[in-house]
């Protein structure tokens, strides 16, 4: 599993703390972005791709597992905001060819067929990796 760590930004007032998680990825500070921020009781994911600890892709032409790898690595960006899958309340699965939706179904299926998210499929024409078939975008509201 991808080393997350949470770094605590504040900006200016105490209700405008921002909590930002990094997954060590080089393209973060390159992009200017997270793996996922929180902001109060918002917890917000960005794409992620199937990305092994090694920096190669997971599953190599095989969609359900490149999901599963986006959502474990999601689950624990998740984890180190404070938040947890059964607090998602919406996922966005970007595939590059849709026909092969019920492969990421099922690993959605698996991890939240009791928490029920709003969900989105979405076909794109590619991502950064060729060999990405799949990315994950989730958002958790805390009670």
């Amino acid at each position: 599993m991808m080393a997350l760590a949470g770094v605590i930004c504040e900006h200016g007032a105490m209700d405008r703390v921002l909590q930002m998680v990094s997954s060590g990825s080089p393209l973060e500070p390159q992009i200017g972005f997270s793996r996922a921020i929180r902001k109060g009781a918002h917890v917000a994911v960005a794409g992620t791709a199937p990305i092994g600890d090694d920096g190669t892709t997971v599953g190599r032409g095989d969609v359900y597992a490149q999901t599963v790898r986006c959502l474990d690595i999601a689950d624990a960006a998740l984890k180190a905001a404070g938040a947890s899958l059964e607090d998602v309340v919406r996922t966005r699965i970007m595939l590059t060819d849709v026909t092969r939706w019920k492969e990421a179904a099922r690993a959605h299926g698996e991890r939240f067929a009791s928490v029920r998210p709003a969900c989105t499929f979405i076909e794109v024409s590619r991502f950064i990796d060729a060999e990405w078939l799949v990315e994950a975008e989730l958002d958790a509201i805390l009670d």
